[in-house]
């Protein structure tokens, strides 16, 4: 379905997806984030046995780090590009007439 320009009735519209840029953006961030964190902080230990004993690096956590921060990457990307398009669809003026330069939501 082709938008038409609720003023003049031109189908030359665009649409700007300026929310979903964002929030996908945002999302992905968070997810990677939160993934990643929630391995890295079950195995660490506490801070004064971290200052006794010297630095390892357990390989099995660092690659469960990464895979758990990749997909939960993914998902929240997905989600906030959901949102962010029901944002730019019904709450901000992202489609743009190209004849007149009128902005308008995209109807319901």
């Amino acid at each position: 379905m082709s938008l038409h320009c609720p003023r003049c009735g031109s189908p030359q519209t665009t649409t700007r997806y300026t929310a979903m840029r964002i929030a996908a953006l945002m999302g992905m961030l968070g997810g990677a984030l939160r993934g990643a964190g929630t391995i890295l902080l079950s195995n660490s230990t506490s801070a004064i046995s971290s200052l006794t004993k010297p630095p390892h690096v357990n390989l099995s956590a660092l690659s469960s780090a990464i895979l758990s921060g990749l997909v939960g990457g993914a998902g929240g990307c997905a989600m906030g590009a959901q949102l962010g398009e029901k944002l730019d669809r019904h709450v901000l003026a992202n489609n743009l007439c190209l004849r007149c330069g009128h902005r308008f939501n995209q109807p319901v």
